[in-house]
């Protein structure tokens, strides 16, 4: 048996919501549409603000006014060095619009909000805050972006 692109085999068969569909055309609904467009650039605009904190961590190692480990306990120390490097990452992840990015950075700001409770003055309880409004934030255009038809369903229901 022989299936050829766009034999009636693979048109009868039922929508497997597969990301990637072959033999497909792209069907991008305009509210889906948005909705990723705003998660995409919500998610380059963090990708900005973590590639700012972790050049400041790496500031802070590489440039310190003062020796840093001296000053610091052990585990301020470690966590200077943590956020260096899982911000960066979780930045590029982010640019590049990956789930993977999503979730590295969804580490950093829950580490974030726990350095702050752990290590009180190394994080600003004014940014943890903002970190509890990004990840809402997040999650709420993740949503969005994910269930294209609900506002269609809510203007349907009024």
């Amino acid at each position: 048996m022989k299936l050829s692109p766009g034999s009636s085999k693979t048109a009868a068969r039922p929508d497997s919501g597969a990301a990637i569909r072959l033999g497909e055309p792209a069907r991008v609904a305009g509210e889906a549409y948005r909705a990723g467009l705003f998660l995409v650039v919500f998610m380059r605009l963090l990708a900005g603000l973590w590639v700012i904190q972790g050049l400041l961590q790496w500031s802070a190692i590489l440039l310190p006014a003062e020796p840093l480990f001296d000053k610091v306990s052990a585990l301020g120390g470690a966590a200077v060095f943590f956020f260096a490097t899982v911000n960066l990452v979780a930045a590029v992840g982010l640019w590049l619009a990956t789930p993977w990015g999503g979730v590295i950075w969804l580490l950093s700001a829950i580490a974030q909000i726990l350095a702050a409770l752990a290590l009180p003055g190394f994080f600003s309880m004014l940014w943890i805050g903002a970190d509890i409004v990004l990840i809402v934030i997040y999650f709420g255009l993740m949503w969005r972006a994910g269930h294209p038809g609900a506002a269609s369903f809510r203007q349907s229901h009024r």
